[in-house]
């Protein structure tokens, strides 16, 4: 396992090389933008955050999705960068950033292996709560989100959806990066 982090070029070829379409690309580019400013606004209000592993992290978060579109791309992703030896914050970011996260209930119903498939970092967090603010390629209120996701995930997801917006809101404040 590498403790060194990709440069955002070689996160974009890894993305290209896993196969992920231009509209995932886009996406994570999307999300990234998003990430970053919410990163740098954390660090305004005086918090130890690792701007390089959001942007990193944020780029790569939907890797998984050159295999599957389903919840299982953060799974398939986290494999996909394990077998790359890429950094363990890296995996964590995209093990996590699913939902609100997924708790060891769902993620034994969902067969995945026992794991902590939360955010628990800050960078995760971030990565997780940006990409719930992007719809494709283009920034949504966290509101539209949660009727969106409302239809297709449990109330207590969407309660973990809600206290990730809430957490983050209460940190970055009024941000203008908010949607």
């Amino acid at each position: 396992m590498s403790e060194k982090l990709p440069t955002r070029e070689q996160a974009l070829q890894i993305l290209r090389e896993s196969g992920c379409s231009e509209n995932v690309i886009k996406h994570c580019e999307t999300v990234t933008r998003l990430a970053v400013e919410i990163a740098k606004a954390c660090k305004k209000k005086g918090l130890n955050v690792n701007l390089e592993l959001v942007e990193i992290g944020a780029l790569l978060h939907d890797i998984g999705r050159s295999k599957t579109h389903s919840v299982h791309h953060a799974l398939v992703g986290m494999q996909i960068v394990k077998s790359l030896s890429l950094p363990e914050p890296i995996i964590s970011i995209i093990k996590r950033h699913v939902g609100g996260g997924i708790t060891q209930r769902e993620a034994k119903k969902l067969g995945w292996p026992k794991d902590v498939y939360i955010p628990q970092t800050l960078e995760e967090k971030i990565v997780a709560y940006a990409d719930k603010l992007i719809e494709g390629s283009k920034r949504v209120p966290i509101q539209k989100t949660i009727e969106k996701l409302s239809k297709e995930l449990p109330p207590s997801a969407i309660a973990r959806i809600r206290k990730l917006h809430k957490e983050m809101s209460s940190i970055i404040g009024d941000c203008k990066c908010l949607p």
